[in-house]
């Protein structure tokens, strides 16, 4: 069955879930650390070694209008690097309000601190979720 890992890209942590596209259902796999935005290319690049993954699934930080803000921007350059350093396919998707909804998600499940990055792995679930869901859409 195919296997997807998705990323809530930021400046200091990267979120990562990984999903399947049969169940439709994702889960918070890690955060890494970044510098400005960069990851240690060799922890994403044993992630894919581990996962193997048919998709990546990249967040994009849309304006609400759906144009492109400056972090946006930025993640795509990420998942433009992903595809072009390890050959793995890349897609993006709206993350609008990802981060939001996982905080909301964290509080209701009693879990509010971001403790080792819970907040950023959870909003790259929701990612995603929102991803798989479109598949079947």
């Amino acid at each position: 069955m195919p296997l997807a890992l998705g990323f809530d890209y930021g400046l200091s942590r990267i979120g990562v879930a990984t999903g399947q596209t049969l169940t439709q259902t994702a889960s918070p796999l890690t955060a890494l650390t970044a510098r400005n935005g960069t990851p240690q290319w060799e922890t994403v690049e044993q992630l894919l070694a581990e996962w193997k993954p048919d998709v990546v699934v990249v967040g994009l930080p849309l304006h609400q209008d759906g144009t492109m803000s400056n972090m946006a921007h930025r993640a795509k350059k990420f998942g433009q690097r992903i595809h072009g350093r390890f050959g793995v396919q890349v897609v993006f998707v709206d993350e609008y309000e990802s981060t939001r909804e996982a905080r909301e998600h964290l509080i209701y499940t009693g879990k509010a601190s971001d403790q080792d990055g819970k907040l950023d792995e959870t909003a790259a679930r929701i990612i995603l979720e929102r991803w798989l869901g479109e598949q079947h859409a």
